[in-house]
């Protein structure tokens, strides 16, 4: 184990082996270095030091998501991809009366998505940090819980849980996925969108600030196999695993590249999402990604999960009830 380095928070091993360094050359929040470490037992990356007391500081005021995204071309896509994929997702629940958690949500513009694709949406529950986020959410119907999910204690369960780029936010990911087993109903599906380490634009910008650190707002991340580890162990079923264009990654190490170059400039005031060529880049990235998802495996994960089942006999086949493969929400959210 590498020294003052924490043990592996997913499998606990101490086998934790130095795999890159890196700043924050997005936002400019602070310049200290930042260390990855992977976990050579079970493929976990996991940050270090984890700045848990420094989030005012690292999620800045002009951070993307407080912000709102724009509502051009590729957002109305997105939006047209998202209904799409959440009907297909709700078919496959039972019931009159849907309950649905978003966490790290915000204002809850999601749940707004969810709750106008099918009128069996009947209650929609945010659970997030932001304070500010809880009158705009409220006043759009949303439930708000303002705290961590693992001290969010409700009357009851939900039918579909949102994680939309949040695992990779956390500093105890296994704590977390047990949370939310806890708040499923039998029949509950959890989607899941996290980066993919194993990947191209991982593997060319590894020591060079790549976009899928977000650094140091990204503190574990994941690839396919060390995901399905951590549903296991939380008591999840994976139902099926799909990759996605994984262009904000991209976007933001190109960017990052050449500002270290001195060829563009960015800064806290402009961070790399406000830069001219971002959207230029996040169009051509996404082409290209798409272009060899039918052959390789890209920096974004959609993973659909429900409860295990409590014993399956030998060589029984699990059905998932969950039709399709996960194909919307193309904009990363954190």
């Amino acid at each position: 184990m590498a020294g003052g380095v924490a043990p592996c928070v997913l499998c606990g091993s101490t086998g934790l082996q130095h795999w890159s360094d890196a700043t924050d050359a997005e936002y400019f929040s602070t310049p200290e270095p930042f260390s990855f470490y992977e976990c050579a037992a079970c493929r976990l990356l996991q940050i270090h030091p984890v700045p848990a007391d420094r989030l005012p500081t690292i999620y800045p005021a002009n951070y993307y998501s407080f912000s709102g995204g724009s509502r051009g071309v590729v957002e109305r896509i997105k939006d047209v991809l998202d209904r799409r994929l959440f009907r297909r997702l709700l078919a496959g629940l039972r019931g009159d009366r849907l309950r649905v958690l978003d966490v790290g949500g915000g204002s809850g513009w999601m749940l707004d998505t969810l709750r106008s694709v099918s009128s069996r949406v009947a209650v929609t529950q945010v659970v997030d940090i932001d304070r500010g986020a809880e009158r705009a959410a409220r006043a759009k119907g949303h439930q708000f819980f303002c705290g961590p999910i693992e001290a969010f204690r409700p009357r009851e369960k939900f039918d579909f849980v949102l994680l939309l780029n949040l695992i990779e936010h956390v500093a105890d990911p296994l704590q977390v996925m047990r949370q939310v087993n806890s708040l499923l109903t039998d029949q509950g599906v959890v989607l899941v969108k996290t980066p993919n380490y194993d990947a191209l634009d991982a593997r060319l910008f590894r020591h060079g600030n790549w976009g899928g650190y977000h650094c140091p707002r990204h503190w574990v991340l994941f690839t396919q196999e060390s995901f399905g580890r951590l549903a296991q162990a939380s008591g999840l079923q994976v139902q099926s695993l799909s990759f996605t264009q994984g262009a904000p990654f991209w976007a933001a190490s190109v960017l990052g590249w050449l500002h270290a170059r001195g060829l563009v400039q960015v800064s806290g005031r402009r961070p790399v999402c406000g830069h001219p060529l971002f959207s230029p880049l996040l169009a051509l990235f996404a082409a290209f990604d798409l272009l060899r998802l039918p052959f390789a495996r890209t920096s974004q994960m959609f993973i659909i999960l429900k409860k295990a089942p409590a014993a399956a006999p030998p060589g029984a086949a699990s059905g998932s009830g969950v039709a399709g493969t996960p194909d919307g929400i193309q904009a990363a959210r954190g």
